[in-house]
């Protein structure tokens, strides 16, 4: 499997505060890569550096395989699915055209949605049960039924790669499972799924890799088991864990038990 976004000694700021400090990490097509740390670790700000949103002052960042300076806007957008953290929608739009925004790297402004486009939003729609949502206004629904509705924006869009920044948060127990599920699913198909997530029992459950970062540092990366040791746990997160036993075939989740 082929790294599909290279990160080579990148380093980022705002302002004079340094946001990432020398990060290199691959993330692999067909896998899904978890992101984890504590806050202001600078996990947003990777995705954002590895979309040209924050310029990298140090290093290089590369998007299958070319310069993300190479690349044109137009280009990026059909090849890089973002779903930002603070993605939300309250005007009067009706959820299916919010979906469709989705589809719009692939075709010329104002040209009307062709056929194709209209399966890709029916199939993002029910990927994220939330075709029932279909024709009513997004600033009707609650808060995890836009989230469900603004993920299946960025699926729509049928890109290679998907960064998805903190998509559980406002998602019950059985739409979290859901949501990972899904981002399996888009691994499956061949793309690299990078996903920023606080809670380490999804992060371990779900994820084929994990990348630590701790003030803009990469502490740890390897699998859920190498990743998440109990000196990473201590060193970046302050707390101890259980880990548990789990059915052949399926990721055993590390569970935090107790501060340290």
């Amino acid at each position: 499997m082929s790294a599909a976004l290279s990160f080579d000694n990148v380093s980022a700021h705002y302002g004079t505060r340094k946001a990432l400090d020398g990060v290199t990490a691959d993330f692999t097509a067909g896998c899904v890569t978890g992101l984890v740390g504590p806050n202001g670790a600078g996990k947003t700000t990777l995705l954002r550096t590895a979309l040209g949103f924050l310029p990298a002052e140090q290093g290089g960042v590369q998007v299958l395989g070319m310069a993300l300076g190479d690349w044109s806007r137009e280009a990026l957008a059909r090849s890089i699915a973002y779903l930002p953290q603070t993605a939300e929608a309250h005007w009067p739009v009706l959820a299916r055209r919010l979906v469709g925004l989705g589809r719009m790297p692939h075709r010329a402004a104002l040209a009307p949605l062709t056929p194709q486009d209209e399966s890709a939003i029916d199939a993002a729609l029910s990927r994220c049960d939330a075709r029932q949502f279909a024709g009513r206004r997004m600033d009707e629904l609650s808060a995890g039924e836009r989230a469900r509705v603004l993920l299946a924006r960025a699926l729509a869009t049928q890109a290679p790669i998907l960064l998805v920044d903190e998509p559980a948060a406002h998602l019950d127990p059985a739409h979290q499972l859901q949501l990972m599920e899904l981002l399996r699913e888009e691994a499956a198909r061949g793309a690299a799924v990078i996903v920023t997530l606080h809670d380490l029992p999804l992060a371990s459950r779900f994820c084929d890799e994990l990348l630590v970062l701790k003030s803009g540092r990469v502490v740890a990366q390897g699998t859920p088991a190498v990743a998440l040791s109990d000196a990473t746990l201590a060193e970046t997160f302050g707390v101890s864990a259980v880990r548990m036993t789990a059915p052949d075939g399926l990721l055993a989740p590390i569970i935090p038990w107790r501060r340290l």
